[in-house]
């Protein structure tokens, strides 16, 4: 019986010490293996080097240096007068018609000469009369000196008109120039000659020009002296006294260090810019100066950026110091 139990226990003692090298086996493989830490996806652009234009803008308008005007040749009657304000005319078009005082007053005698006549003899008389007066009636055309828009109408249809008097005005196209209401803190930048161009309202694209000079007059009260631009293509523009805005290059930056403008976060609280590098697969954030902008980017003016540096564009916004990231184009 004794010899029984004992074999008993050791067949209990065998299975216990299996169950527990499985159980041991079982705790090993579940314990966690370390994962490599993802980086955040960015978008990246590189630092170049380029030519920066330095402008100055200011509002402005369209107006005409020179105004021609249609006048009558003669005192009579306006009979036809087709242009009204606003409309565009060229060199030598017919505008309009005229007839002399003379030859009106002679064809209206005549006409009233029929209307009295009594007998054959007269009729005859009258008809003959009216006749000649409308042979020798000479409608004299009105035409244009100058090819622009018609700014005022002095006149009307049957109108009864001095001579030399002023029916219509047009402002010659090849005068049109912009006037600009210029800052007088940036007068001193601008010189004549300097290129310009103009952008002018309900219109695409912009015109070129040139700054022809500032002119002797000033507003005290808004701080600002007109300066005229010359347009290179006066006639491109389609009325006076269109507003706008001009932009003069008064000066240029060759070969700076430029970034894309998202590259550059500005603190709203403190107005601190700064910008996110890339070195060694991490993000670095500079605090950075900027100078000029044009065209989307934007001059790094401290520190010194080398050209080739990458800079996040995209995805840096709440991106620690130091963080891991995978960049992207």
């Amino acid at each position: 019986m004794s010899a029984a139990l004992r074999r008993s226990g050791a067949l209990l003692a065998g299975l216990l010490l299996a169950v527990g090298c499985h159980g041991g086996g079982s705790s090993q493989s579940a314990q966690p293996t370390p994962t490599a830490i993802a980086g955040t996806p960015v978008q990246v652009a590189e630092v170049t080097l380029a030519d920066l234009a330095e402008t100055v803008s200011a509002p402005g308008q369209t107006q005409a240096l020179v105004t021609q005007q249609v006048r009558a040749p003669f005192a009579g009657t306006v009979t036809e007068l087709a242009p009204v304000v606003g409309d565009k005319v060229t060199k030598g078009e017919r505008v309009g018609t005229m007839v002399a005082r003379d030859a009106e007053a002679a064809l209206e005698g005549a006409r009233q000469m029929v209307r009295d006549a009594t007998g054959p003899r007269e009729r005859a008389d009258a008809e003959r009369a009216l006749e000649l007066a409308r042979r020798d009636l000479v409608v004299m055309p009105l035409e244009s000196s100058a090819a622009g828009v018609v700014v005022s109408r002095s006149a009307a249809s049957g109108d009864r008109v001095a001579q030399d008097a002023e029916l219509l005005g047009v402002a010659a196209a090849d005068s049109l120039v912009f006037l600009a209401d210029l800052a007088q803190s940036d007068l001193t930048r601008v010189r004549p000659g300097q290129a310009a161009t103009v952008a002018l309202a309900g219109r695409t694209g912009a015109l070129p020009g040139k700054v022809h000079g500032v002119m002797a007059t000033a507003n005290p009260a808004a701080m600002t002296v007109p300066v005229r631009i010359d347009l290179a293509s006066p006639g491109a523009v389609p009325a006076v006294g269109m507003f706008g805005t001009v932009r003069i290059t008064v000066a240029h930056r060759r070969q700076v260090p430029v970034v894309p403008d998202a590259a550059v976060l500005t603190d709203d609280v403190t107005g601190v810019k700064r910008l996110a590098e890339v070195a060694d697969g991490k993000a670095h954030w500079v605090e950075v100066a900027t100078g000029l902008s044009e065209g989307g980017r934007v001059e790094i003016t401290r520190p010194t950026l080398s050209p080739g540096t990458q800079v996040i564009v995209g995805g840096q916004v709440g991106l620690p110091d130091g963080a891991p990231v995978v960049t992207g184009r």
